[in-house]
């Protein structure tokens, strides 16, 4: 589901009437997450470290309005709900893109996701089906400890969706850190609302 935002009204307007004319209208930060709690749980529970943190990353991502907004047609609209469409590596080097479904019911997307990551795994395809608007593109490099990145981009296509991408996770003084870094239309969403999706990332990674 989502719904149209009437652009003359909205409080957005000033930012998305600016922003939306850029030929580059993202923006990106990198920081580091903790994740002490989260690895632990996630080894105790016998869960995936991969798919514990991309569910709390997709999670904090639907709890924050402007990560749901959508440019789509030159019409803004907010979905009720957005998925994830995170790339999977292959054992030959390559990777293929994904689609998981956002559901609050947690051990539904584990299990979801490692059948979406095997049947990923089998193929030699890179699109995916499934809603290429409604989702966060998703991506891991857990060799690399980042602290900067950039993506590959088709100006010619209107790309609205955020990029969030998690880095190596290392550890030093007893606290394990990864580097996150997050790309966003700047013209739905500003630095503001990032700050609350990594206050709503990291307090979900805590609470593990």
């Amino acid at each position: 589901m989502k719904t149209r935002i009437d652009i003359s009204n909205w409080e957005r307007k000033a930012q998305y009437d600016f922003f939306s004319k850029f030929e580059e209208p993202f923006f990106g930060v990198t920081v580091e997450v903790d994740c002490t709690t989260a690895y632990q749980r996630a080894k105790e529970n016998g869960r995936s470290f991969f798919l514990f943190y991309l569910y709390r990353a997709l999670k904090a991502a639907n709890q924050v309005e402007n990560f749901r907004y959508r440019i789509v047609e030159d019409e803004v609209y907010l979905y009720d709900r957005i998925h994830a469409s995170p790339t999977i590596g292959r054992d030959n080097g390559t990777f293929g893109f994904s689609y998981m479904s956002f559901t609050t019911n947690e051990a539904a997307f584990y299990a979801n996701g490692r059948q979406v990551i095997e049947e990923v795994r089998q193929k030699n395809t890179l699109i995916p089906s499934g809603d290429e608007e409604n989702v966060i593109h998703f991506s891991a490099l857990p060799w690399l400890r980042f602290t900067s990145m950039s993506h590959a981009r088709m100006y010619s296509r209107t790309d609205s969706c955020p990029k969030i991408s998690f880095g190596k996770l290392t550890e030093a003084g007893g606290r394990k850190t990864m580097p996150v870094s997050i790309h966003v239309h700047h013209a739905l969403v500003d630095g503001f609302h990032v700050g609350l999706f990594l206050e709503a990332f990291q307090e979900l990674l805590n609470a593990a």
